[in-house]
């Protein structure tokens, strides 16, 4: 693929658009981000607030530590942090310079000031909406579509702001472009130079964060763990991965860089291949070549499913790795599609039920697909049209789980929350 071909400059700024830093789960740190700007919007600290959430917000946010909180869970918290301490200029790094001062002070916000919660009844979509009150004056923000994506802001009632697009990929490159041939082509002809100035942040950012998650006691030590009973390259690619959400979903104060919107996906789609790289002595460039790879076929079936889903995101990112690995090791557009489609017949349905410890063993799980797949895809042991939701082509399979993730588990979502409301009332 030649520079001046438009796809190149897509699939490059998409990566840029995807690829980015983050301190804490995004769904948290995006609620801070919204109370950050209102509470700037407001011009006073505010003596009430009112938090309106969609499902998923309000799923993926119950249960995971805030970073820079003292271990705070849930919506409150969350939009504590970004009104006390919150520096939207920061965008998802919002809450990452809190001084121990405004840890007290979060505190002391979240035991004075009434914080209302209304969930709003959608089930599967990106909204947030902050209001605050104070002095006789309010304030609103409102994000919809992607973590940062700030659709409307209000100040006594007036628009001072309003964005046109509430989509997932609002104001992002045009997502339809991505296909598996043309993602391996653009990653083989790539200037490395290029395709490093995106990568290389995710490598040594992501890469950080998965040794502190195996050094010291995060969550439910998935990653560890897995180390304890081998220490075989395929047990180190999941426990890399794993140990990265061990530490990221207990409040590791590290960022990350993210893929679509999720910095477990981020690690889920980078470190397995970096794990291998690194076992095989494999060169510099092939490796940034590889994690584009990884990356852009997650972002791939990731476009399919939607932001937020009942479906485990880790799995796109998983069976992505699998992808990334088996470029890594000179296989071919054959083996890496029939990876991917192995790979993704075989894991596909396993649930989302909010950021937690958890997540770190369904990354786990998902590595171990996508390697599965391509030791199966090597030999030419693949899964084939009609096997279940298999289809065609990995074309066709990608847009299968796009169509069972974002249409026919709605009711696994409303299910899913439902149960995690009726256990966090007991």
């Amino acid at each position: 693929m030649k520079k001046s071909d438009p796809l190149y400059t897509s699939y490059l700024n998409i990566l840029k658009e995807e690829l980015v830093p983050a301190m804490g789960c995004t769904e948290p740190i995006s609620l801070a981000y919204a109370a950050a700007k209102a509470r700037t919007t407001l011009g006073t600290m505010p003596d009430k607030v009112e938090i309106e959430a969609s499902s998923n917000i309000i799923k993926n946010v119950k249960s995971v530590v805030v970073p820079n909180t003292d271990k705070l869970k849930g919506l409150k918290a969350s939009v504590a942090s970004g009104i006390v301490a919150g520096n939207p200029d920061k965008s998802l790094e919002v809450i990452a310079n809190v001084t121990p001062e405004d840890k007290q002070k979060i505190n002391q916000f979240l035991d004075s000031t009434p914080i209302t919660i209304v969930p709003l009844d959608k089930i599967a979509q990106l909204d947030i909406t902050v209001r605050l009150y104070g002095n006789g004056h309010t304030a609103a923000v409102r994000i919809a579509g992607h973590h940062t994506n700030i659709v409307s802001i209000q100040k006594d009632g007036e628009e001072l702001f309003h964005g046109q697009n509430e989509s997932t990929n609002a104001n992002m490159t045009d997502r339809s472009c991505l296909r598996v041939d043309k993602i391996y082509d653009f990653v083989e002809t790539a200037d490395i130079e290029d395709i490093k100035a995106v990568v290389g942040e995710q490598i040594r950012c992501n890469k950080a964060i998965a040794m502190e998650g195996l050094k010291n006691t995060w969550g439910a030590n998935v990653g560890s763990t897995l180390l304890r009973y081998g220490n075989d390259i395929r047990q180190k690619a999941k426990a890399w991965a794993a140990a990265g959400s061990d530490a990221r979903m207990s409040g590791c104060e590290m960022p990350v860089i993210i893929n679509s919107g999720s910095g477990n996906q981020g690690m889920t789609a980078c470190l397995p291949v970096l794990a291998y790289a690194e076992e095989y002595n494999i060169p510099e460039e092939r490796t940034y070549r590889a994690v584009a790879l990884s990356d852009l076929i997650t972002i791939h079936q990731k476009t399919g499913i939607g932001r937020l889903s009942a479906y485990c995101g880790a799995v796109s990112a998983g069976c992505a790795a699998g992808c990334g690995i088996a470029y890594l090791l000179k296989n071919n557009l054959n083996v890496i599609e029939h990876t991917l489609v192995n790979a993704l017949g075989m894991a596909a349905g396993i649930v989302c039920d909010g950021a937690k410890p958890s997540c770190a063993g369904k990354i786990a799980l998902a590595v171990e697909a996508g390697i599965l797949g391509f030791e199966m895809s090597r030999q030419g042991d693949n899964l084939l049209d009609g096997d279940g939701i298999v289809g065609s082509d990995v074309e066709e399979t990608i847009a299968h789980i796009g169509r069972i993730a974002r249409n026919g588990m709605r009711e696994t979502d409303a299910e899913i929350l439902k149960v995690m409301v009726e256990e966090s009332g007991k």
